[in-house]
C-alpha cells in the first residue's frame, strides 16, 4: 500500500512538471523550440531525482518488512536451537554486522553459548558475561586493539556491541555484533536496531529454554539422573539414522550391575537404590561429552558413542569396570560390570542394534561375569584384572 502510494505521488509529480514546462514554454520570450527542450531537460532531472527516491522507498519498505517478518517469527516457536538461530540471522542481516553471538546464562541448565559467523574458539573467547560495572541492562560498546591470534580466524574483530536479553524483569543474557572492518564502531541507530531486535528475542528464547529445560527434566531418570529409557530408544533409532544417512561409525554398550539381586535382598532396596545412584554418578564422571549415558531398567546401563567404533566402546568399558570397582559403593562393597559391546552394521535399525548388544551382554554373563562380549563374536572379552582395578 505504501509502495503504490509513493508510485503514484512520483507519477503525478512527473506530470504536473511536464505541464509546468509547458506553460512555461508558452509564457516565455524566444523560440519555443529552445524553451521547451529545457523545460523537458528540467522535467528528466527531476523524474531522475524522483525515480532514485521511489527505489530508496521501495528498497526501505521492503527491508522494514523483511524485519517485520523476521522479528514476528521469532515467538513462533518453542524449539531453542530454532529461535536461537533466527534470532543470530536477524542480528547478522544489520548494516556492517559480520558476525553475532548470544549468551544466556544458566537457569537450571547449562549456559547457553549460540554464534553466527564466529568460530568455536572465537565464541568462547568473546561470549558476554556481563559489563565491568556489573549494570545488567546497559548496552556494551566493544571494541578490539590487540595483536590478532590467526589461530581463532582470518581477520580480527574490531567493534562489537553488545545489549542485555531480558523477559519479565529476568536478566537472561546477551545479544552481540560484531564487525571485522576498519570503519568506526556500530552508531546510534545500530544501537536501537539491536535493542529492538533483543526486546522481541527476549521473550522467545525464555519461553524457548524453559521448554528445553522441561524436557530434559521429563528425559531423565529420578534415580540416578542418566537419561532414562524412553530418551535412550528415542535417541538411538535417531543416531543410527544419522550414521546411515552421512556413513559414520556408531558403537553401543550396555551393561549392568552383577548380582545386584542378591545386593538388594541383602541390603534393602532403599540401599539398594543408593548404589544404583552412586554408579551412575561414577559413570557420569568417565564418559566423554559426545556420548549419551542412560539408565535402560533396574541395574541395566546403556551408553551411546557416536563416531566411535567397538574399540572405543571397549575402552570405555574397561574405564566403566575401573570407576565402579576401584572402590566400595556403600553396603554393596566393591562391584563388577558385566557388559556387551555392539558396531553398527548395515542392516541395523535401533532395535536390532541394541538387541544386538543386549545379547552379547547375557553372554558374558553366562560365561561368568566382570567380562565385556562384543556382538558376532563368540567369547567373551578377558575378565577384568582383580588384582590391578583401578588399572
Amino acid at each position: 500500500m505504501t509502495t503504490t502510494i509513493i508510485a503514484a505521488a512520483a507519477v503525478a509529480g512527473a506530470l504536473a512538471l511536464l505541464l509546468l514546462a509547458l506553460a512555461a514554454g508558452r509564457r516565455g520570450r524566444g523560440p519555443t523550440e529552445v524553451r521547451l527542450t529545457a523545460a523537458l531537460t528540467e522535467v528528466n532531472a527531476r523524474l531522475d531525482t524522483l525515480a532514485g527516491e521511489l527505489a530508496g522507498a521501495l528498497e526501505r519498505a521492503q527491508e522494514e518488512g523483511r524485519r517485520s517478518r523476521v522479528l514476528g517469527e521469532l515467538g513462533g516457536s518453542i524449539d531453542l536451537d530454532e529461535v536461537l538461530t533466527r534470532t543470530l540471522e536477524a542480528a547478522g542481516a544489520l548494516p556492517s554486522v559480520d558476525s553475532a553471538l548470544i549468551t544466556i546464562a544458566g537457569g537450571r541448565g547449562d549456559p547457553v553459548v549460540a554464534a553466527l559467523g564466529l568460530s568455536i574458539e572465537e565464541a568462547e573467547a568473546h561470549s558476554i558475561s556481563g559489563p565491568p560495572d556489573g549494570r545488567k541492562s546497559r548496552a556494551i560498546a566493544l571494541s578490539y586493539a590487540y595483536g590478532h591470534d590467526e589461530s581463532l580466524s582470518a581477520e580480527p574483530l574490531r567493534h562489537g556491541l553488545a545489549v542485555p536479553l531480558s523477559h519479565a524483569g529476568e536478566h537472561l543474557g546477551y545479544l552481540a555484533v560484531y564487525s571485522r572492518s576498519e570503519g568506526g564502531p556500530f552508531d546510534e541507530a545500530a544501537l536501537r536496531e539491536l535493542e529492538e531486535l533483543a526486546l522481541r528475542a527476549g521473550p522467545a528464547l525464555d519461553n524457548a529454554r524453559s521448554f528445553r529445560e522441561a524436557r530434559q527434566l521429563a528425559d531423565l531418570d529420578a534415580l540416578t539422573n542418566l537419561h532414562n529409557r524412553r530418551f535412550f530408544h528415542e535417541t538411538l533409532a535417531r543416531e543410527v539414522a544419522r550414521a546411515h544417512r552421512y556413513q559414520r561409525s556408531l558403537a553401543l554398550i550396555v551393561f549392568d550391575l552383577d548380582d545386584f539381586k542378591a545386593i538388594n535382598d541383602r541390603i534393602g532396596h532403599l540401599a539398594g537404590d543408593s548404589v544404583l545412584a552412586e554408579a551412575a554418578e561414577r559413570i557420569r564422571d568417565v564418559v566423554r561429552s559426545a556420548d549419551i549415558a542412560c539408565r535402560v531398567g533396574g541395574d541395566e546401563f546403556a551408553v551411546i558413542l557416536p563416531e566411535s567404533a567397538a574399540t572405543d566402546a571397549d575402552q570405555l568399558y574397561k574405564r566403566l569396570q575401573a570407576a565402579v570397582s576401584s572402590r566400595p559403593i556403600g553396603q554393596a562393597g566393591r562391584l563388577k560390570l558385566s557388559a556387551g559391546i555392539a558396531e553398527l552394521k548395515a542392516e541395523d535399525d535401533g532395535v536390532s542394534f541394541f538387541e544386538r548388544a543386549d545379547e552379547a551382554l547375557y553372554r558374558a554373563k553366562s560365561a561368568g561375569k566382570g567380562m565385556a562380549a562384543a556382538a558376532g563374536e563368540t567369547g567373551p572379552r578377558a575378565e577384568w584384572p582383580r588384582s590391578a582395578p583401578g588399572s
